[in-house]
């Protein structure tokens, strides 16, 4: 799943959705999203608790344009965590990027391995291996840094195991002079085999922050509840005490937002974690 600008990809999975593809009935799970409206910033902050999962699952935290990082649980059940940088080209080749335009890895931890990828965009993933666990709430932070041209990526992880902040990779791309922007999450089932389409998928998502570039930070208590093209309805988002509820698949039901709703959670609620502004995570230093 490429991010498109937010915009564009909007109107794109509003139209597809009351389109409809009947290709994709039965085969997966329908990917279902929250789009946070707030300014361009140099912090993006979200929390996950996942609810339910199976194998094949992306539980996407912070997406923004040009980018994302989530969990996911793969096919054969292992855990990881996923952040990814598009390339500034429009082409599924990756061997076809010339150099320049090419996402360039400036910094990764010991344990994360990175690749090039293609077939939906190209660009550079980062894979860290942690058995997260369902019911348990994990925290994740990514920075931008403008700079020469292009912007640099960092994306954070909150180890609850270690009691600190783990910086998995820093990537660089061409992004037009932008911080971040395009806010949202999702759940996605990578899987489609069919048998993944009756596995029920869900989580909250909450406690969400931007600091935009004059220092303010806001905090995303608004989210509009978005599709792809699936056409099944066993899909749901809520607003449930102070987070939102993003379910897919199995026996869900759409008990609380229509597609294209916007949903607004309490104001107030969840403060900004102190440690979010400590230097190791504010710029991507």
């Amino acid at each position: 799943m490429k991010p498109l600008r937010p915009v564009v990809l909007a109107l794109l999975t509003l139209a597809t959705a009351a389109r409809g593809d009947q290709k994709l009935e039965g085969v997966a799970c329908r990917s279902v999203h929250l789009r946070y409206p707030a300014p361009e910033a140099a912090v993006f902050y979200n929390e996950v608790t996942v609810d339910a999962s199976a194998r094949g699952s992306y539980f996407m935290v912070c997406g923004f344009g040009g980018g994302y990082f989530g969990m996911q649980e793969l096919a054969d059940g292992k855990k990881v965590l996923l952040f990814s940088i598009w390339d500034a080209a429009e082409t599924n080749d990756p061997d076809a990027v010339a150099e320049e335009k090419r996402v360039k890895v400036l910094q990764k931890d010991e344990k994360v391995r990175v690749r090039r990828f293609g077939n939906e965009g190209t660009g550079a993933q980062s894979f860290f291996d942690y058995e997260w666990k369902p019911g348990a709430t994990y925290r994740f932070l990514v920075t931008a840094k403008v700079e020469d041209g292009r912007t640099a990526y960092a994306a954070y992880f909150y180890v609850p195991e270690d009691k600190d902040w783990k910086r998995l990779a820093t990537l660089s791309t061409i992004a037009g002079g932008k911080g971040l922007h395009g806010y949202y999450s999702f759940i996605e089932d990578f899987r489609r085999n069919r048998v993944s389409a009756g596995e029920a998928r869900a989580a909250h998502f909450g406690n969400g922050w931007v600091k935009a570039k004059d220092g303010q930070w806001t905090a995303l208590t608004r989210a509009r509840f978005t599709a792809d093209s699936n056409p099944v309805k066993n899909v749901n988002a809520d607003v449930d005490g102070d987070r939102f509820l993003l379910a897919s698949g199995g026996d869900t039901k759409n008990s609380g937002a229509a597609l294209g709703d916007v949903l607004d959670r309490p104001p107030g609620v969840g403060p900004l974690p102190a440690d979010v502004t400590r230097p190791s995570v504010k710029g991507g230093d």
